[in-house]
């Protein structure tokens, strides 16, 4: 599983699908599309999937670190704290670090850390 979100990470794919039934789990891996094809829930699934790599790699998410996987120029990282903050109030991240004060270091780390 690592190594398929990585990859998929690795070549800007749109997040994967799972899909967990009774006797089976099912994955579907996507081809390549812009940001602007990716709807909000694939959005929030790609924030939470980079969170998950990034941790058990150990290290963290950070706004600049989500950027480049969703490949977004930085003008534009607005559009990134807004994904970050959905994924917040979605409980699927949170910050590593409530006590940070200085938002520009703020890292993430899934739900479940």
């Amino acid at each position: 599983m690592d190594k398929a979100l990585i990859n998929s990470e690795l070549y800007k794919l749109p997040p994967m699908r799972f899909s967990v039934s009774e006797n089976r789990t099912t994955v579907t891996l996507f081809s390549y599309r812009p940001l602007s094809e990716i709807n909000k829930q694939e959005r929030l699934a790609a924030c939470y999937q980079h969170a998950c790599i990034k941790y058990v790699s150990g290290d963290l998410m950070t706004n600049q670190s989500l950027r480049e996987r969703l490949g977004v120029e930085q003008k534009n990282y607005p559009m990134i704290s807004r994904i970050i903050k959905d994924g917040i109030d979605s409980n699927l991240i949170k910050e590593a670090d409530p006590e940070n004060k200085n938002r520009r270091y703020v890292k993430y780390i899934p739900y479940w850390a």
